[in-house]
């Protein structure tokens, strides 16, 4: 078959800085990345076959790690048993991002793609039920990490797995930067200059009333003390 296996991937989350860490990576002259973003393979695009994901590395050099990002493969369900099965050797990258603030977030970037019709109380509410698309609607349920991280760790030994703060990377780039390039096994090299976060919003969530904020905690509470106690990420309380 013409092309590569990745080595690495960045499985999630949406809206938790997946799109800042491809363009940090793609200036690393050791790591490949597809110029396109989101693969998705091991979640929409399964049937395309192993020919096809392999095409999409074929313009790595031979001494570039190779690896792709798509922070939905955290949240499909038939996405970890996939990738466990052609990639039983790739390193894993997860970012988990504020589980409120994330999905305040994917509700304001699924209104500025047009895709969420609903203010956002009542978006939250129908979103209790996953209506609609999974991958567009699914505010609550994909900050919901408790149920979707041990699926990876239940597949991967620990030492294939990075997971990190979302807000780290921002905060303490250079930290997160020499953490990810030690994981990945790749060369020291300067934190790349970007001019702003990638894919950013446009500061929406700062008008959503504390009391939506107070019981989106409260209904995340689980995901905030499960990612404590496992992880040892915390979030301070609003």
């Amino acid at each position: 078959m013409i092309g590569r296996l990745p080595e690495f991937l960045g499985v999630g989350v949406q809206k938790g800085g997946t799109t800042t860490l491809q363009r940090l990576l793609e200036q690393h002259p050791g790591a490949f990345l597809p110029a396109a973003k989101e693969l998705h393979y091991f979640s929409l695009h399964f049937d395309r076959g192993e020919a096809w994901y392999r095409e999409q590395f074929a313009a790595a050099s031979p001494g570039q790690r190779c690896g792709e990002i798509t922070p939905y493969y955290l949240f499909h369900p038939l996405a970890p048993a996939r990738i466990q099965a052609l990639l039983p050797q790739a390193r894993l990258i997860v970012l988990l991002r504020d589980p409120v603030e994330r999905a305040l977030s994917q509700y304001f970037h699924s209104r500025r793609l047009g895709v969420e019709p609903l203010e956002l109380e009542p978006a939250l509410a129908a979103a209790i039920g996953c209506h609609r698309s999974h991958q567009e609607h699914s505010y609550l349920a994909r900050s919901c990490y408790e149920q979707q991280l041990p699926l990876f760790e239940a597949l991967f030994p620990v030492e294939q797995l990075l997971v990190l703060r979302s807000e780290d990377l921002f905060a303490q780039p250079e930290r997160v930067w020499g953490q990810v390039l030690a994981f990945l096994k790749l060369d020291p090299w300067p934190l790349p200059l970007l001019a702003q976060p990638a894919n950013a919003g446009r500061g929406e969530a700062a008008a959503v009333p504390e009391a939506v904020r107070r019981s989106l905690r409260e209904q995340l509470q689980p995901t905030y003390d499960w990612v404590a106690n496992r992880c040892g990420i915390t979030w301070p309380h609003p």
